[in-house]
């Protein structure tokens, strides 16, 4: 059975089941008048020229696209994300406006703990379709996998709450989007062990980690001055890497404290945010590595200086892109200015922001095998634009010209204007 079949498309994508790092993130294929065949499971059977694709698989699929020469892309990846929220956070947003940082936020009781405070009385019902929300406008922008975290409970009740909430969606008949579930308790040390952060810590480890075991492949800590610093990030990774549990961090975000050097020496998958890395922790995650995962809009809400996109690059890094949707530093989800902002002001290529939102994207979530590119044997995850030109992705500045998005070869969302 052959699910979808499209036709006259110009094809657009990055190669592997890997990362691509330094200079091959600016090696993409383009294939002028290409196909694409889905099977009945939704995998890529064929991808290239329409020339040569076999009669049977034309003759054979249940629906056939002519693409009209607009581009088609592997669907996109959004690689770190805060998906699952109660309340919102506005006047937040003001008050950095008028000068507070995030740091002073927090210590006056709004950031994180803010968060924390509606999430643990909503249901995970209400959660779930809060984010649903959210995922349905993502779907329209490409994004066809999201990675979802909790950390808005700090305590295991809630935690595991959400979890389930993240749950109910990836299981959700007809989702548009895929969801990679990640662990975060080690988002913020809640007000209930202030001053003991060490005791939260092992609080993580004897009792959240074990629990949470199973229900999420990735553990992630905010490893940040004040916050976790690097021996207590030490130890909450070193436990949750024995239960099994893939690493992630957020690191050198605020402050350069050396999370990119702690990624690369416990072996984490990414290291996201970024934004003060030093030049040793880049040298250190390029050997191991470790995909740099960069958030443009964070800096950008924050007025914050863009991570250093061409140092890790150049360095021969693997860099992914993501938009770090939350309710307080970046209430955001916006693929389009994600992209903008990467080309525009951390001076990456079209072609290198293309791998880093597909097939490095797919990488930072573990799923470059079956993912992130418009390959046979991956996963028919595809977006298909309005436009023959793929570097109108930055040049439509902010706005969306995504037409169809398609993943595992159904039509997932229409964007056309009718």
């Amino acid at each position: 059975m052959i699910r979808l079949v499209i036709t006259n498309a110009r094809i657009v994508t990055p190669e592997g089941s890997g990362a691509l790092r330094g200079e091959a993130m600016g090696r993409i294929s383009v294939i002028e008048n290409g196909a694409v065949a889905a099977d009945g499971e939704g995998r890529i059977v064929y991808a290239g020229p329409t020339a040569e694709l076999p009669a049977q698989l034309l003759s054979e699929a249940e629906t056939t696209v002519d693409a009209g020469g607009r581009v088609l892309l592997p669907g996109f990846v959004d690689s770190h994300t805060h998906l699952i929220f109660g309340g919102y956070r506005p006047d937040e947003f003001q008050w950095r406006l008028s000068g507070d940082t995030y740091m002073s936020i927090m210590e006056r009781g709004g950031g994180i703990q803010s968060t924390v405070n509606a999430t643990r009385t909503e249901s995970a019902r209400e959660l779930a379709d809060k984010a649903q929300w959210f995922l349905d406008r993502m779907s329209q922008m490409g994004v066809t996998t999201v990675e979802a975290k909790t950390g808005y409970g700090l305590d295991t009740a809630t935690e595991l709450k959400m979890l389930d909430a993240i749950s109910m969606l990836a299981e959700k008949p007809g989702q548009r989007v895929g969801i990679v579930p990640t662990f975060l308790p080690a988002h913020a040390v809640p007000k209930e062990y202030k001053g003991r952060t060490a005791e939260y810590v092992d609080l993580m480890i004897r009792e959240m980690l074990p629990a949470a075991k199973g229900k999420a492949r990735f553990a992630d800590i905010f490893t940040e001055k004040n916050v976790f610093e690097i021996e207590d990030s030490r130890r909450y990774l070193q436990a949750a890497k024995e239960l099994g549990f893939d690493l992630k961090l957020h690191a050198d975000e605020i402050v350069q404290l050396g999370g990119a050097e702690l990624a690369a020496e416990t072996g984490a998958v990414s290291a996201d945010h970024l934004l003060h890395v030093s030049d040793q922790g880049i040298a250190d995650m390029a050997e191991k590595g470790v995909v740099a995962t960069l958030l443009p809009l964070t800096a950008f809400a924050l007025r914050e200086p863009y991570a250093p996109a061409r140092k890790f690059i150049e360095a021969g890094c693997a860099v992914a892109l993501a938009t770090d949707l939350n309710p307080g530093s970046c209430f955001s989800g916006s693929i389009p200015l994600t992209i903008a902002l990467a080309c525009i002001y951390m001076h990456m290529s079209i072609e290198e922001t293309i791998t880093a939102i597909t097939l490095n994207g797919a990488a930072a979530v573990g799923l470059a095998e079956s993912i992130g590119s418009l390959e046979p044997g991956k996963q028919a995850d595809m977006v298909l634009l309005e436009f023959d030109n793929y570097r109108m992705l930055p040049y439509y500045v902010g706005m969306n010209c995504v037409r169809s998005v398609y993943r595992g070869g159904r039509l997932v969302s229409d964007n056309r204007i009718r």
